[in-house]
């Protein structure tokens, strides 16, 4: 390829859309996060304290707090106080927005299609 055509490439420019899905996406890319957050799907919007998840999931304190807060950046997880405890929680909201995002090119224009599974989690009251 010479390098006039190099410079013909245009990097595409995301939308802030592609941009949350991709900050998503990237902060489940790990087994230790994907581990915890299908630990917490598991639990639901009740979710559980941090001393729960490190205990049951066999991760330490610091590893578990820093996978805590890739989780919280990318939106994906939530915590609350109570009490001495912080409690952890999926944004039940953001993951129907990434399924949402996921199947709205979906069959060729036709997201219809695909329609079940982005009403999956509403269908089941989980996203609130």
């Amino acid at each position: 390829m010479s390098i006039s055509r190099k410079s013909e490439i245009k990097t595409a420019v995301l939308s802030d859309e592609d941009r949350i899905a991709l900050s998503q996406l990237a902060a489940l890319a790990s087994q230790a996060r994907l581990r915890v957050f299908r630990r917490l799907i598991a639990e639901g919007p009740q979710g559980l304290p941090a001393g729960v998840l490190s205990a049951e999931l066999e991760i330490a304190p610091s590893g578990l707090s820093a996978h805590l807060t890739i989780l919280r950046e990318a939106g994906l997880a939530v915590r609350r106080q109570d009490g001495r405890k912080r409690i952890y929680a999926v944004d039940l909201a953001a993951i129907a927005g990434l399924v949402d995002y996921l199947v709205s090119d979906c069959c060729d224009g036709h997201p219809e299609v695909c329609a079940p599974l982005s009403q999956v989690g509403r269908a089941a009251g989980c996203a609130g």
